[in-house]
């Protein structure tokens, strides 16, 4: 069975360019479990799915504010 595409795997970099924040950023909000995340390695690792709610919430943060 293929692999349901909300769940491909992001790297930092991936990340910090949808999210319009710096790489450094992305890793430390990993590190600090603002983002979900898991390390493969030592690359931090992101599931599409949940940067795409965490971007909506991000959105419904900043809309509140």
């Amino acid at each position: 069975m293929m692999a349901d595409k909300d769940d491909i795997l992001l790297n930092s970099r991936e990340v910090a360019f949808l999210l319009d924040l710096s790489p450094d950023t992305v890793n430390e909000f990993a590190r600090r479990n603002i983002l979900p995340a898991f390390k493969k390695g030592r690359q931090w690792r992101f599931r599409k799915r949940d940067i795409a709610s965490f971007k909506r919430h991000m959105r419904g943060v900043n809309v509140a504010a």
